[in-house]
């Protein structure tokens, strides 16, 4: 059954309400077991959770979809908990008389800004495992890199300071968890520091694309990978010997129609476009453009996007050879981005003007190599002709064959061109075209470059 909106938000309302009342049960009881108090059960696999089997929520979807056992149903709402009911967690808040300060076993930390009690991987330890120390070991599974929680970017361990335990780093949902775990819809990211990439789209439609045959071949074989990627890969088992995910290279002069040949992909496909700031990206810190990176390939993951690197070269240049500390960890930064791009499940589009600055290591990993090469006289009289308003008309004595003949220029030249012939005509007052506006719009894209007439 379809729900609408307010439905599916209720719906999950009420069954979240049920995990809360057990959460706060299993807490109870942990905490009593602990201190040889009087428990209601003995132990918290005797708190019955709530039954997911015929619940149509989004959150008992969840749990039915990734099979939630014991722990991982405790990290899940445990790392929800500040976002529904915070006041719960009070419950470990209660200072230790004896050491003047909170319980060591309860792990957690106090946010900058959040009042209550974050909890940590030693939060859950506590909760699901006690004392026991195999117990304890066999929780912390749900950390591992291969575990799901990891591998599907669903709930992670925040980064500690060096030399401290990895299980006091914060129990961290993705944003895209939250979202979907408590309205059932997931939320386009604004551009911010750990996501420094805005989405992008075009009002043109595929047939406005001017492209060499052979170019959009290539196109529409990446196309074709995200429209059957999944019975690919697992209908058919090539999952087992394919890389994940699909990357391509597009490389070409400007102007030529690189941006907005991923927006019409994305918009053919219906998968969001982001294109990434790399001015937001690369840092001169050692280490931190690395950090950048991991960040916006964490949150894509679960996004299904397309993610379009332009001008490309600042990050994926060729290696050189070491000749200082700087040489050193440039190249470790490329070889971090070989094996993230191989990790990565979806669908990258890198851009640049001049494929001889991309490393050759990243070139051997594309699935495609696209050329956006300068348009002929053809292509630019296809250009031409369709980019005028119909609101304008054209002077008789404006042959655009014969524009397109002698000028070449680029797809983004040609726009710019018509941009300034019409807002001359709309000076003028009466719509018209006139050649000598073109050609001074044409002679100003030309200039741009060191060219002339």
């Amino acid at each position: 059954m379809v729900m609408d909106a307010p439905s599916r938000i209720a719906s999950n309302a009420g069954f979240l309400e049920r995990e809360l009342e057990w959460v706060s049960r299993v807490m109870e009881t942990r905490i009593n077991l602990h201190y040889g108090q009087e428990s209601r059960c003995a132990s918290i696999e005797a708190v019955p959770m709530p039954e997911v089997q015929d619940d149509p929520s989004i959150y008992a979807g969840f749990v039915r979809h990734y099979e939630l056992g014991l722990a991982e149903r405790l990290a899940v709402i445990l790392a929800l908990l500040p976002y529904l009911r915070p006041q719960l967690l009070d419950l470990f808040l209660q200072p230790n008389e004896r050491l003047n300060r909170g319980y060591t076993e309860f792990g957690g930390i106090l946010g900058k800004a959040h009042g209550g009690f974050l909890p940590t991987g030693e939060t859950l330890l506590f909760l699901a495992a006690g004392d026991d120390l195999l117990a304890r070991f066999n929780v912390q599974q749900v950390f591992d890199r291969d575990h799901f929680f990891n591998r599907h970017n669903i709930l992670k361990l925040e980064t500690v300071p060096q030399g401290e335990p990895l299980l006091a780093g914060q129990l961290v949902l993705a944003d895209e968890t939250v979202d979907y775990l408590t309205s059932g819809e997931l939320r386009k990211p604004d551009f911010n520091r750990d996501f420094p990439a805005r989405l992008i789209h075009t009002d043109m439609e595929w047939d406005d694309l001017v492209l060499p045959a052979n170019s959009l071949v290539q196109l529409r074989e990446l196309e074709a990978w995200v429209r059957h990627e999944s019975v690919l890969m697992n209908e058919w088992g090539l999952g087992r010997r394919l890389r994940p995910g699909y990357k391509c290279l597009f490389y070409g002069p400007p102007g030529t129609g690189k941006t907005l040949t991923a927006s019409l992909l994305g918009k053919r496909v219906e998968r969001d476009v982001y294109r990434i700031s790399l001015a937001s990206v690369v840092s001169k810190y050692i280490g931190e453009t690395e950090k950048n990176l991991e960040r916006i390939f964490d949150r894509a993951e679960n996004m299904r996007c397309i993610l379009f690197f332009d001008e490309a070269d600042s990050l994926f240049a060729k290696r050189t050879n070491i000749s200082d500390a700087h040489d050193r960890y440039a190249n470790q930064e490329v070889s971090y981005l070989l094996q993230r791009l191989e990790e990565y499940p979806g669908v990258v589009i890198l851009a640049t003007n001049y494929r001889g600055n991309i490393d050759d290591a990243f070139t051997r990993r594309f699935q495609a190599v696209v050329h956006f090469p300068m348009p002929g006289p053809a292509e630019r009289q296809r250009l031409w002709s369709g980019a005028f308003s119909s609101h304008s008309k054209l002077e008789e004595a404006l042959a655009l064959q014969q524009v397109a003949d002698s000028y070449e220029v680029s797809g983004g030249a040609i726009m710019n061109a018509v941009r300034y012939a019409s807002l001359m005509a709309l000076e003028a007052g009466d719509g018209v075209i006139r050649s000598r506006d073109l050609i001074e719009g044409i002679r100003r894209e030309l200039q741009k470059e060191g060219k002339t007439l």
